[in-house]
């Protein structure tokens, strides 16, 4: 597998696969709202969209990058967000980086949304899928931020060598600007368990596969089987 790593302003022409990386936090956020029961989430391209959206479907749970704001649920934050019953709900998620990144590559035959959280499920399906190139694609800090760059190099070595391991990757991760903004509280809207969950290595058993819904970009959960497993993709 050819893996080609950029920021999202590198992105010059569609690529054919895109795995977008966001560990802190959007898609470890997106994960949660999946492990406590949304049904799907809504990437929207601006706040004044996400507030629309929300506007037109009450029932939806609306979610923002920093402090909590008029029309908005709740922040994008998974340690507020696992507290949540989110069962059959629908999720408008607006974020600074990762929400930005998959709507770059939206018209790609196949977005993966990925983070830590799910990062052998990601392998896992582009090992199925046999991909000749994958673009990953790092959103924070212009493509230079070394939680989102190491976990794109984990999956993409995960998806050639299953037996990769993580330990390095996580401590860079650990490491990286922004999870001490984090656990300092530069950022706003953060929960102090925010980092120790972005850390997490495969909580939950699915990939993250965005695909244009109805002129919207929706992402949903996708079961990938363990090798030996009957389950169909």
């Amino acid at each position: 597998m050819d893996a080609h790593f950029l920021g999202i302003t590198e992105l010059v022409e569609t690529p054919s696969v895109a795995v977008v990386v966001d560990v802190m936090r959007a898609f470890t956020v997106a994960a949660w709202a999946f492990g406590r029961g949304a049904e799907k989430i809504v990437l929207a391209e601006s706040l004044d969209e996400a507030l629309a959206l929300k506007a037109r479907h009450p029932d939806w749970v609306a979610l923002k990058d920093g402090p909590p704001a008029a029309g908005f649920d709740t922040v994008n934050s998974p340690g507020m967000l696992r507290s949540m019953d989110l069962n059959g709900r629908t999720v408008v998620q607006k974020t600074t980086a990762g929400t930005v990144g998959a709507l770059a590559v939206k018209d790609a035959s196949l977005v993966l949304c990925a983070s830590f959280v799910v990062a052998e499920s990601t392998a896992r399906l582009l090992r199925t899928r046999k991909s000749d190139s994958v673009t990953f694609v790092v959103t924070g800090e212009g493509g230079q931020a070394d939680e989102d760059l190491a976990c794109a190099q984990y999956i993409a070595r995960r998806a050639t060598e299953a037996g990769t391991d993580a330990a390095d990757f996580l401590r860079r991760a650990a490491a990286s600007r922004a999870a001490a903004e984090l656990t300092e509280g530069v950022r706003k809207g953060v929960h102090p368990d925010d980092v120790a969950l972005c850390l997490e290595l495969d909580r939950f058993p699915f990939a993250m596969v965005a695909a244009p819904e109805d002129s919207l970009m929706v992402l949903r959960p996708h079961t990938v089987p363990s090798p030996g497993d009957g389950t169909s993709i």
